[in-house]
């Protein structure tokens, strides 16, 4: 069977690995990027770089947008004429972190032009990205998931969970419960650091337990050792927990851990420089908290 053929916009820390585990699976891929030199390694796994978004989906049946948020997102599809060069019957899937509203707007908009779309968010970071496991959470018509499911499988492990907007919805979900476990983690590795303990050999002990988990073992390190080399930026979480927030809201729903988080995250970004520290980093801001230096 003829593989479909993929165009991926938005290659940056998460879309360039995924984009390559694409290719790798057999799929034509063509790339563009909107800082271009980002999508040139690409060409090593045989990827195909476009020098305009409109020429990367014109003979497309897959789109995916890999973008930093909704309005980059409407931008790309209306503004700048992406899905009015796609074909009648491709397939958007914006696999972005966007409001649950824009990407119901986004679906009925293409709708109208023929075109089908899903919202495919993803967790598990760079890691995640490279090693084509991440959570794929799918929001849209079951029989459109089910066109481009082999598409989503070569970059992760795809759920459908529920109509236009769910896919979303879930990335939010799975956003507030990232940053509040960020936040408590920051806190047991600085309390067994002060406290005499060995944090390396705490999450060892912890491993397996009620605990643990991919944020205490894989951020709880780079807390530790000071690793913030962004795999997820604090701005992008930031914005999560500011889009979880709203649609909370939108339900009548008051959500305190959450909002205790955003106003963490707010003071790391917009106080202390941390925008584009790994999310991890919400550790620095516990230390300046307590008056500790880096």
């Amino acid at each position: 069977m003829t593989r479909p053929h993929v165009a991926f916009l938005g290659t940056g820390l998460m879309g360039a690995p995924m984009a390559a585990n694409l290719a790798k699976a057999g799929f034509p891929v063509t790339a563009w990027n909107r800082s271009a030199e980002k999508a040139e390694p690409l060409r090593a796994f045989g990827v195909t770089v476009a020098a305009t978004p409109t020429d990367a989906v014109a003979d497309a049946d897959v789109v995916v947008t890999m973008l930093s948020n909704g309005a980059s997102v409407d931008d790309l599809l209306f503004a700048q004429g992406v899905a009015a060069a796609m074909r009648a019957g491709a397939v958007v899937v914006d696999m972005s972190s966007v409001k649950p509203t824009e990407a119901r707007d986004h679906a009925a908009r293409l709708a109208a032009m023929g075109i089908g779309h899903v919202d495919a968010p993803v967790s598990g970071g760079t890691k995640g990205a490279e090693a084509a496991s991440l959570a794929i959470m799918a929001g849209g018509d079951a029989a459109v998931i089910e066109t481009v499911r082999p598409v989503l499988a070569a970059m992760g492990r795809p759920v459908r969970v529920g109509p236009h907007g769910a896919g979303q919805l879930a990335k939010l979900a799975n956003q507030a419960i990232v940053a509040v476990t960020i936040g408590v983690v920051a806190e047991a590795m600085l309390l067994v650091e002060k406290g005499g303990g060995d944090p390396a050999a705490v999450r060892l002990a912890l491993k397996g337990g009620f605990a643990d988990s991919i944020v205490l073992q894989q951020h709880g390190e780079r807390m530790t050792t000071g690793n913030f080399v962004p795999g997820g930026r604090s701005i992008n979480q930031l914005k999560d927990i500011v889009n979880a927030l709203e649609a909370a809201s939108a339900c009548g729903l008051t959500l305190p851990l959450t909002e205790q988080m955003r106003a963490r995250f707010e003071r790391f970004v917009r106080d202390l420089d941390g925008a584009d520290e790994d999310h991890s980093g919400i550790y620095l801001e516990l230390l300046e908290l307590n008056g500790i230096g880096r």
